[in-house]
């Protein structure tokens, strides 16, 4: 594991509550209740990964919850979530690791895997870095939803910043583990296009996702890095993915002149989830 910066507090406060999702604890417990709540519940077993947004709950919070609400059958049995998502606020080369020990929410505090951490210790891609992960909102945004949902659990959060595919595959396949592990890869999709374009753009993109292909440029999807990391370790596994929602800013809480696209896509061990399952996509 490479240097970087191993300083800092010991729990990373949350940086965007009050911003992306409510700051105050019983509102936001509240939001995410409901966004929860109206995602379809599921019979099958637990995704062992799931592809979710990352924008602010108004946007798109119900497509996260689409995924999430899928991990109530596995409450009992997933204690360990790795994280993984793109960098928007650093310029990065690697895979960087928090210097926290546990990252903080308006819901309470949850701890770093620390062991899972010293897995990585021998690769070279892989670096701790306390300023990747201050004001970085994208696996942020994750942790009320799964404070709801799961019962106690650790995490290892993963920024990805420039990295080859293979870099982030084999951090992947060293926490991959059993059905103790969550993988949460966190993605948007198109960026500040016209609704039209957007939706073309996104529904080839989640095609290419689905059947397992990489993306070819970061246009597609701002978690490109992470995606195409994670991509071949479903192969690997035999993973199937399916897509639950396919929606943009346009369909949630903005105008149609630019917008953000958004997917949320569950990956199961094949055959575990029904293929004939409904998507939500936007008409």
């Amino acid at each position: 594991m490479s240097g970087g910066a191993r300083s800092g507090a010991a729990v990373r406060p949350a940086a965007v509550a009050g911003f992306f999702y409510p700051g105050d604890p019983e509102v936001l417990a509240r939001t995410v209740d409901e966004l929860l709540g109206v995602a379809a519940a599921a019979a099958a077993p637990a995704p062992k990964a799931v592809l979710v947004p990352h924008a602010g709950y108004v946007y798109s919070g119900a497509i996260a919850a689409s995924a999430y609400r899928l991990l109530e059958a596995g409450r009992d049995a997933i204690r360990r979530v790795v994280l993984v998502g793109p960098a928007h606020r650093v310029r990065l080369r690697g895979i960087a690791l928090p210097a926290a020990q546990a990252f903080a929410t308006p819901l309470g505090t949850i701890a770093v895997d620390r062991g899972a951490c010293a897995e990585l210790a021998d690769l070279p891609q892989v670096r701790v870095s306390a300023e990747a992960h201050a004001l970085e909102h994208a696996l942020e945004v994750q942790l009320p939803f799964l404070q709801r949902i799961l019962g106690h659990f650790t995490i290892v959060p993963l920024v990805v910043g420039d990295t080859r595919p293979g870099e982030v595959e084999a951090v992947l396949e060293r926490l991959w583990g059993g059905r103790e592990t969550l993988i949460v890869v966190s993605s948007d999709l198109s960026h500040y296009r016209t609704y039209d374009s957007a939706r073309e753009l996104d529904r080839a993109t989640v095609a290419s996702i689905v059947a397992l292909r990489p993306l070819h440029h970061h246009e597609q999807a701002c978690g490109a890095g992470a995606i195409n990391g994670f991509l071949p370790c479903a192969r690997e596994h035999r993973l199937a993915a399916t897509l639950l929602d396919l929606r943009s800013s346009g369909d949630t809480a903005g105008d149609r002149d630019r917008v953000v696209g958004y997917c949320a896509i569950a990956f199961d061990v094949s055959g575990q989830r029904a293929h004939g399952e409904e998507s939500h996509l936007a008409s």
